[in-house]
């Protein structure tokens, strides 16, 4: 199933995991630490009280924050990930759930497309992927496809009980894209 049917099929869970996954993963562009997202994270598990306080203190910490070396060509990704930031609904419910996934994934891909030196596609190599023809899609576009994938397959087949193994897959992305930040901000070729 591509990327876009599983968004689709998704439910309130999986829609703010999905999304909240993309974000944890993007968030050292933002010069947040590795536990600030934690409270939203732990959100999922429960029925989604306080999401909008949480979202409110968590924007207050990261605001202003950005990383060395963010900037892509022609391309902000830390405009994309502040994007994403921006985009976290006030409510754990509904419609704008569905939004902020669909804008968290394209923005995740993205930010992950312009960061990967060998890869210079554009917005439609991106909607490639997301819609499963991620034929010639670079390693780093690829890795991040899989991981939008599996954190959506996750909670779609185990509920709140899959939380955890999701975090555990964003946070080895998140370690991936700060490894390749820390390359670009260095000169180091990715």
């Amino acid at each position: 199933m591509s990327l876009v049917e599983l968004i689709a099929q998704a439910d309130e869970r999986g829609l703010a995991a999905s999304g909240l996954a993309c974000l944890d993963r993007c968030v050292p562009l933002l010069g947040g630490d590795d536990d600030v997202l934690r409270p939203l994270w732990a959100g999922l598990v429960d029925d989604g009280d306080g999401w909008g306080e949480r979202v409110a203190k968590i924007r207050g910490e990261l605001e202003g924050g950005t990383a060395p070396g963010g900037a892509g060509e022609g391309e902000d990704v830390v405009g994309l990930a502040r994007r994403m930031l921006d985009a976290v609904p006030g409510e754990r419910s509904g419609a704008g759930l569905r939004e902020w996934a669909e804008v968290c994934s394209v923005a995740a891909l993205r930010i992950h497309q312009l960061l990967d030196p060998l890869d210079r596609g554009g917005a439609e190599a991106v909607d490639a992927c997301r819609e499963g023809r991620a034929d010639g899609a670079s390693h780093l576009v690829a890795a991040e496809l899989r991981r939008q994938v599996t954190v959506l397959e996750l909670i779609a087949g185990h509920g709140a009980g899959a939380v955890r193994q999701a975090l555990d897959v964003s946070t080895e992305g998140r370690r991936v894209l700060r490894a390749v930040v820390s390359r670009r901000a260095r000169g180091v070729p990715g």
